[in-house]
């Protein structure tokens, strides 16, 4: 049993088909993979500037804490916000177990000790600083959906209210010292939007496919991969973190760029090296400049490199080929999931074979021909 299996995978997966905000007019999906997304990477700017105010922050808590938190959500499924808060406040002890049920039921396979440490979670009153983190980076990720449908729904379904309350709950959590210097830094906010624009930027974007997933929403996709096969190879501390957080800010770039597919660069001779010598062009002049010029270092091993195992003297270990591994594992399910729900392609076709191809022949750090071989047989 292995915290990373196949149908872990695909529970985390299906977070692409449910759509938030589905009683507002919108001019676009929003799903939950998206969301959640966007709110790992808040809750790394509000994590980081409370360690610069001098508290501490237990990274490995921060990370695991917000994969549980996603699959209590998950489990739960679309309630309204108040609903879900009201039944989790005042019937707890039935939804935790309900929760439990259900997510053994879906992923069976997570192993005894995964198990025993999201129970845990589920019954602790989430009152850690790395839970008081986690709550307010829920809420800024969700006030920045609303800020993408607030002029669509201006006047109806009480927006107005919806806004009122969505402030309010950020308001509430002022008093963690990383929610109020990020809230009141104006490039760390620039840097929390320019992340979140990656939801605009769709994956496999000249093909037919079901569920449409997002640069954002893969890139979540990938960390929690790499965590869960980190968690059962026995790694914590720095190099959990630097693998986790590389995965998630691993496509970051592409919001300046957009994406050059795969063939094209390693077909095209030099066009490789030129689109990586860009990249750090504009990550020097357009990412670098939101972030504190502490940070800089440390951002740039995560954006420079990503797939390469990495030693720094002062950052400490990363395994790259674990991420690249897991970057092409969830192209694969992106490409599977499709062609099983019957939306398929040529391309969608050669992309699902060249990945598995790929996999079996290089993905042994993460078991990848028995996590193919177990997500054919799920039936989706």
């Amino acid at each position: 049993m292995a915290a990373l299996n196949a149908e872990m995978i695909y529970f985390m997966f299906e977070s692409a088909n449910m759509r938030r905000w589905n009683d507002h007019l919108r001019p676009m999906d929003l799903t939950e993979q998206d969301k959640q997304a966007h709110k790992a990477a808040i809750a790394w700017v509000i994590a980081k500037f409370e360690e610069d105010a001098g508290n501490k922050v237990d990274w490995d808590i921060l990370i695991e804490h917000n994969l549980f938190a996603f699959i209590s959500r998950m489990v739960l499924t679309d309630l309204k916000p108040q609903l879900y808060h009201r039944i989790v406040r005042e019937k707890e002890e039935q939804v935790n177990e309900y929760v439990m049920s259900e997510f053994k039921r879906s992923v069976p396979n997570a192993g005894k000790e995964f198990f025993e440490r999201l129970e845990n979670y589920l019954k602790s009153p989430k009152t850690l600083p790395e839970d008081r983190i986690i709550s307010a980076a829920h809420y800024w990720a969700s006030r920045c959906e609303f800020e993408l449908i607030k002029d669509m729904n201006d006047g109806r379904f009480k927006a107005e209210v919806t806004e009122k309350e969505l402030d309010g709950k950020i308001a509430e959590h002022l008093e963690v010292q990383g929610v109020k210097k990020a809230v009141n830094d104006e490039g760390a906010r620039g840097f929390i939007n320019l992340v979140g624009q990656l939801r605009f930027q769709q994956r496999w974007a000249k093909t037919p496919r079901i569920p449409k997933t997002t640069v954002l929403g893969h890139s979540f996709m990938v960390a929690n991969m790499v965590f869960l096969n980190d968690i059962d190879r026995g790694i914590s501390g720095r190099q959990l973190y630097n693998d986790y957080y590389t995965a998630l800010f691993h496509d970051l770039p592409e919001v300046l760029t957009k994406d050059v597919i795969s063939p094209i660069k390693r077909n095209v001779n030099g066009l490789a090296d030129l689109l990586e010598s860009y990249e750090k062009e504009l990550v020097e002049s357009e990412i670098m400049p939101l972030l504190p010029s502490s940070w800089h270092r440390e951002m740039e091993f995560l954006l420079y490199g990503p797939f390469e195992d990495t030693d720094d003297p002062v950052l400490g270990k990363r395994s790259g080929k674990t991420i690249k591994s897991c970057d092409l594992l969830a192209a694969y399910v992106e490409a599977h999931v499709s062609i099983c729900y019957g939306v398929s392609s040529r391309s969608l076709k050669e992309g699902e074979e060249e990945l598995r191809t790929r996999l079996m022949q290089d993905g042994g750090n993460i078991d990848a021909e028995e996590l193919i071989i177990r997500l054919g047989r799920i039936n989706v």
